[in-house]
Parts: C-alpha cells; structure tokens; sequence
C-alpha cells in the first residue's frame, strides 16, 4: 500500500543513520586523531552526498521493493543483482545487531552508575529487537511514524547538548585549544579514520527501500533523501565538535557511547539526561529502520525466487514481508551477542561499501542504456558522471583504509561473496525466472 510521504523517507533514512552521531564514529578519531576524523567526517561526508545524489534519480525511476537490488536486476544483470541484494541485507542486519549492543550496553552503564550489580545486556538484545520485530510485523506506516518522532526528538537531544556547552563562549566549557593536537599518526592515519567515516551516514541509502509503499516516489524519494543528508551533515558537524572539545583523544577513540561521555563530562544531570534518552531512541530508531530495510531487500529476493520463494510472502492482514521479518531476527541477535562493536560495526560498512562500489557503474549504465528523455524520470541529478567519478575514487580509498586496520575481516568478507555468487550462479540461478522480474515499462535499451 501506498502510504508513505516524505517525512517518513526522511525518518527511515536518518532513523538509520543517527545512531552513528552516538557512537561508532569516534573510532575514527583512534584512527587518525580528532582531526583527522574531522577531515574523515567531510569527506566521508562528498561520498554520501554522491550516494543520495545517484539513488534519489534511479529510485525515483525505479520505484520498486528492494531499493539497490531493484536497480541492479533492471540495469546490470541477475548476479550483481543477487550481490547487492545480500549487501543490503548484511548492511543492515550487522547495523541492527549493533544498535541493540548498544541498547544493552547503556542500561549496564546506567545501572552501575545508580548502584546496582552490573546487569547482563543480553537479555536486553533480545528484548529491543523482538519488540520492533513486532512493530515492523504489523505494518510500515506505524512503523515509519514511530520513527520519525523518535528520530527527530533524538537529533533535538544533539543540538541542546552542543547549545548547553555554551560555544560562543570560548574555553567556558569546551576545551578545544587543550585537547585538539595535530595528527597524530600523520595523513595514513587521516586515510585510516575514513573506515568509521562512514558509520556517521552509514544506512542513508535505505530510503530506497520503501519505494513500493511511497505515494509519490518522484517527489517523496529526492526530497526525503537529500533533507536527510543534509541533515546528517549538521549533525555529524555538532557531534565532532562537542565531544572533541570535552573528550581527550585517546579516550575518544575507544568510547562506547562518546556522546553520552560528553554530555557526563559537563557535569550537568540535565544535560546527562537528555543524551541518555538521546542515544536510546537514536539506537532504537536505527535498528527499526533496519529491521524494515533488511527485511524488503530479502522479501524482494524471495519474490523474485534469487532466495527460496516462500520468502516472498506478503502478510494477509498486515501488508507485510513477515517471513523475512521473522527471518532475520535470530541471525541479528547472534552477532549483537558476540560483543564485538567494533567487529560488528566493520562487517557492516563493508557490505555498505560494497554496495556504494556498484552504484557508479550502476548509474553510468543507466544513464548510457536509457538516456535523457528515452523514459520519464522523477528526479535528475546534475553534473553527471562528476558524482559517480567521485564515489568510486573515494569507495577505493576507503576500501584501502579499511585494509590498514581490519584487513583479514575485509579479505573474508570478499571470499564470503565470492563463495556465494558461485552458489547463485551454478544452482540458484536456474530458479530465477528472469521474464517477471521486469516490471518498468521502459524502451528497449539504447544498443540493444
């Protein structure tokens, strides 16, 4: 059903991302330092801008289930199709097992705070992510507004913490001349921090994802995306800046919910408070969306019989992909119950990057196949190929970052993919019907 406008593109594609102000990013700054993370913040930040540039003209001509899978099936083909598909879902599988570690984790450090015994996260983990299981179960637009309120009162949290350390008053409580040095690992570790870079815009692409169930995809997708990059942006600008002037470095690098620290470290309860509730809708937020993303990339597989076809089942009552929804429930409570963050958080980015690698192939090829005026877009996007050029030098790069810090994860994960397309294309492959995958009514290729 179509019944999402704009703001709830909005919330989903935030509602992802804005756990990433409250924790992950910082490990960047372990990487290359306060700085160094700044620049990683930025450039990270012309990436992401490339991504929402390319999906709002593509998604918004290709408005199908699925978001990047959609794209891939119609323009490049049945296995890179079945690649991005799986990207999307680890993407967003490994970042739903991350926020509900850091649900976890903020009741245990509240508890020791108060008093009390250190409590086990564990049952937590399963609590928040069975809960929004069920919200998602139920149906999108509840879903999707529930986000949108908890997502906007937890970027609300950010700006008052960043008015309440008073920054047009120099030194009074931020302490940037003391704390901020220069590089301390020198540029390689500049390039380094791009890995957790991406953890402040990581999930901005799940926009995509709801496209079946947007009323108007032509308006809803590029307004909704680009105001979430936008958004995005200012607050991975506040963040940076007030936990670099309240937080050492070193100790910046390895915190757990570096916002929250900060927000300790002015001494104010108030303040205190607001970023605890902050961090919590923030985490709950993301994981929501996710459990959302995750599961319309794997229903969309399944309809299209890439996954078992039982898969792509659609709720009688509910409208929804329940069997993926229910699906993928114990795969994110395994690895949130690992307690690796930071093993989890690489898993994640990686799929994500992989995913981002495809995409200027991607669009060069759609725009070369149907060009301008062959076939009705809802949005075009200027300066091409500009974008798609800068996306895949800095997907590169990012990649070799990635390398110096986690380079067994990183040669893993590629095998993983490798084993698998192998899987897809010598038994998988024959259950694809590939004539009822094509439900665009476009033109003949250009060429073809």
């Amino acid at each position: 059903m179509r019944v999402l406008g704009p703001v709830h593109v909005w919330a989903l594609g935030v509602g992802i991302v804005l756990v990433g102000e409250f924790m992950g990013w910082n490990f960047s700054v372990g990487k290359g330092g306060a700085m160094g993370a700044l620049i990683a913040c930025w450039v990270i930040g012309l990436l992401y801008t490339c991504v929402a540039m390319i999906d709002s003209e593509v998604t918004s001509t290709v408005a199908a289930a699925g978001g990047q899978y959609a794209q891939a099936k119609h323009i490049m083909g049945p296995l890179m199709a079945f690649n991005v598909g799986l990207y999307l879902v680890m993407a967003y599988t490994m970042l739903e097992a991350a926020d509900a570690l850091i649900v976890g984790d903020l009741l245990t450090i509240l508890a020791e705070q108060t008093g009390y015994d250190a409590l086990d996260p564990k049952p937590f983990v399963i609590l928040i992510i069975s809960m929004l299981a069920f919200l998602n179960y139920r149906g999108v637009f509840m879903t999707l507004t529930l986000n949108f309120i908890i997502t906007a009162a937890a970027f609300v949290t950010i700006v008052i913490l960043f008015v309440g350390v008073q920054p047009w008053t120099a030194g009074a409580v931020l302490k940037h001349s003391d704390l901020l040095t220069d590089l301390p690992y020198g540029w390689i570790g500049v390039i380094a921090a791009f890995q957790f870079g991406i953890w402040y815009y990581l999930g901005i692409e799940g926009t995509c994802q709801a496209a079946e169930e947007v009323r108007s995809p032509s308006r809803s997708l590029p307004l909704g995306t680009m105001t979430g990059i936008m958004t995005l942006l200012i607050a991975a600008t506040l963040t940076w800046y007030v936990c670099s002037g309240l937080l050492p470095w070193e100790y910046l690098g390895q915190a757990t919910v570096p916002l929250y620290d900060a927000a300790r470290m002015t001494g104010s309860t108030t303040l205190q408070v607001f970023l605890f509730v902050g961090t919590l809708f923030a985490a709950t937020a993301s994981a929501n969306g996710c459990i959302n993303d995750a599961s319309r990339a794997w229903f969309s597989m399944g309809r299209d019989r890439y996954m078992p076809h039982w898969f792509g089942a659609v709720h009688p009552r509910y409208r929804t992909p329940y069997r993926s929804i229910l699906f993928l429930i114990p795969i994110a409570v395994s690895f949130a119950f690992t307690g690796l963050l930071d093993q989890v958080i690489t898993f994640s980015i990686l799929s994500g990057l992989l995913g981002y690698t495809f995409m200027p192939i991607n669009m060069i090829m759609f725009r070369r196949k149907w060009p301008l005026g062959s076939i009705r877009r809802g949005y075009v996007h200027p300066f091409h190929p500009i974008p798609a050029i800068v996306l895949m030098l800095l997907c590169i790069t990012t990649f070799f970052a990635t390398y110096l810090g986690f380079g067994t994860q990183l040669l893993a994960m590629m095998l993983f993919y490798v084993v698998v397309s192998l899987w897809f294309s010598m038994h998988r492959y024959k259950y694809v019907r590939r004539a009822d995958q094509f439900t665009m009514n476009w033109p003949k290729p250009q060429g073809y």
